[in-house]
């Protein structure tokens, strides 16, 4: 099972790219941003965009992955944002790896005025706004009129290197489905919140019933199964190695964790090296 990690928006893009640069020599696969206008609690501090970011990691390292965890309809109209990751995938030498989303009804839902949408709206939306992006990413010029979204001779040239995968972040039967047929990627933030008091078993369990589902709705042969811990997880890094074994044997490729950071949350940095040898611990 492959490791990845999230390294948040609030590091300057200096040291964003500096800690891209580590995270690549510790063996990760992929390094992601998160693609928020501002998150949660930070949102009064630093942030920075994830595309940038992406950008200035990519001139800094040579194998790593690179990728948004999760880009959404909230504030990208497909048209604009397949440029900048035709552009990213270029600058990396194609090594963009495209996590997308349908969005909360978070802060990033309301910046730009929009109404609120139902959760069966916002699914609609995403659908149609996904599979536009792919088109464009696939080919060099595509003129489309769907529903919410139109593209009229828009030129997508030279194009990404060899094609960009995307990992779709879906929860109910719908999204399951649709992140299935799309048999690339599918990421899972587990089942409920993590609490303070929880050990490796509470942390196995919040992932062994989603992919149990997903499997159930068809994601299974080429799908790239992901778990995505939380910011605030604490219980998979009691027993690492119990963990990441679990995960590995109930069907997922990979484990994406937040990178160590000064305030403690995240990854813990003590157990960053038993982390970093996820691979070695779970290959038979």
């Amino acid at each position: 099972m492959d490791l990845s990690c999230v390294v948040l928006n609030d590091l300057h893009p200096h040291a964003f790219a500096d800690t891209a640069r580590t995270a690549e020599d510790g063996g990760v696969r992929t390094v992601f941003s998160y693609d928020h206008l501002s998150w949660r609690d930070l949102r009064d501090g630093p942030w920075y965009a994830a595309v940038p970011l992406l950008a200035a990691a990519a001139t800094a390292t040579d194998r790593v992955r690179l990728g948004t965890l999760v880009a959404s309809p909230n504030y990208r109209h497909p048209v604009t944002f397949a440029a900048e990751v035709m552009t990213l995938d270029q600058l990396s030498g194609g090594r963009v790896e495209l996590g997308v989303g349908a969005g909360t009804s978070a802060h990033d839902a309301s910046v730009l005025g929009v109404p609120p949408l139902t959760p069966r709206e916002r699914q609609d939306r995403f659908e149609e706004w996904t599979l536009l992006l792919r088109t464009l990413l696939s080919q060099r010029v595509t003129d489309v009129r769907g529903e919410r979204y139109t593209a009229h001779d828009a030129r997508n040239v030279p194009g990404p290197v060899a094609g960009v995968p995307l990992t779709v972040a879906a929860a109910g039967p719908r999204g399951m489905r649709f992140a299935a047929g799309l048999g690339q990627g599918w990421v899972t933030y587990g089942e409920g919140e993590p609490a303070p008091g929880d050990g490796a078993q509470e942390a196995i369990d919040r992932f062994t019933a989603p992919i149990a589902r997903f499997a159930a709705l068809g994601g299974a042969g080429d799908v790239r199964r992901v778990a995505l811990l939380g910011l605030d997880e604490r219980g998979a890094y009691a027993d690492w190695p119990r963990f990441a074994t679990a995960l590995a044997e109930a069907g997922y490729d990979e484990v994406c964790v937040h990178w160590p950071r000064p305030d403690g949350r995240g990854l813990p940095s003590g157990a960053l090296a038993g982390v970093l040898r996820t691979r070695e611990l779970t290959t038979v």
